[in-house]
């Protein structure tokens, strides 16, 4: 097991449209404001070996539970990553007002791009930690077995009493445990601390419903359409042992970076999908550099 830095820092929650929103706040209030989106299946425990490191160098760091996710409220409805969006919109104008830095992982990165195309006036850059390319597969991006697959696999996890049965066998601690070692470079990052963060939330009173409607939602804006509305500067880091978001996918992003003096593009040997949670000494050093050459 890793020792962890224990950071300074309050857990708070904020009420968004009758729904507890769990989030964390961490440094100086006079810091440029950092804000951290976690992916799919995770949580603020996600960035505990990022907050505090974030956080000493001198940024104000936000961290939230989106919801249906972490310790936010589970509730029954259709998710979208335009609700993650309004919600990240909302909790800006509430609690940060002054433009902040993005940085997300994931989905997380995806909502980050998000944030920059179509509320510019709360960024004022984003940091991109192996984006995805949509909150799900589109159509066109699968063959037809698989298409067929992942529309069965849909119905399946929908229906009330295979979608208990199959929810309940993804979520048990041996299967997370598979699933990290298949997404991250370094097993030796795969802890028992890591595992416990994604198995407790799927206790909670409408985690499987949560599940189920991810899983069966639109796959929102491409990359390649948020691009060309945003003019913040972006720092775009890649584990190149992704076997989610190959980093085949990041071409667009290493062409910009050849074209534009505003994006900067990194690939990380050997880490995995969530480097900043595999690699963290090495991605805190990244983004503490990139965010004192950019905003100082």
């Amino acid at each position: 097991m890793r020792s962890l830095v224990k950071p300074e820092r309050t857990t708070q929650t904020w009420q968004w449209r009758d729904q507890t929103i769990n989030y964390q706040e961490a440094g100086p209030t006079t810091g440029l404001p950092l804000v951290l989106v976690h992916g799919f299946g995770a949580s603020v425990g996600h960035w505990r070996q990022n907050i505090p490191v974030l956080a000493e160098a001198g940024y104000r760091v936000f961290a939230l539970d989106l919801l249906g996710f972490g310790a936010s409220d589970k509730p029954n409805l259709e998710y979208s990553l335009e609700l993650w969006q309004e919600l990240l919109a909302d909790f800006w104008s509430e609690k940060i007002q002054r433009p902040a830095v993005w940085a997300g992982n994931s989905i997380g990165a995806l909502l980050c791009l998000m944030m920059a195309a179509y509320h510019p006036e709360q960024v004022s850059g984003a940091v991109l930690l192996n984006c995805a390319g949509g909150l799900n597969h589109r159509p066109e991006e699968l063959n037809l077995p698989l298409r067929v697959i992942m529309g069965t696999f849909s119905k399946v996890v929908s229906a009330p009493v295979l979608g208990r049965f199959v929810f309940d066998n993804v979520r048990r601690k041996f299967q997370i445990r598979r699933t990290l070692y298949q997404v991250y470079g370094d097993r030796k990052a795969v802890t028992d601390e890591l595992v416990d963060l994604l198995y407790e939330p799927s206790n909670d009173p409408g985690a499987l419903e949560v599940f189920a409607s991810v899983l069966t939602a639109p796959p929102g804006p491409k990359p390649t359409d948020l691009l060309p509305k945003i003019d913040s500067p972006l720092l775009v880091l890649w584990g190149e042992a992704d076997p989610w978001t190959p980093i085949k996918g990041a071409d667009i992003y290493r062409d910009l970076a050849e074209q534009s003096g505003q994006v900067e593009f990194e690939a990380i040997p050997g880490a995995g999908h969530c480097p900043h949670d595999e690699n963290p000494a090495w991605v805190n050093q990244r983004i503490v550099t990139w965010l004192a050459a950019t905003f100082s």
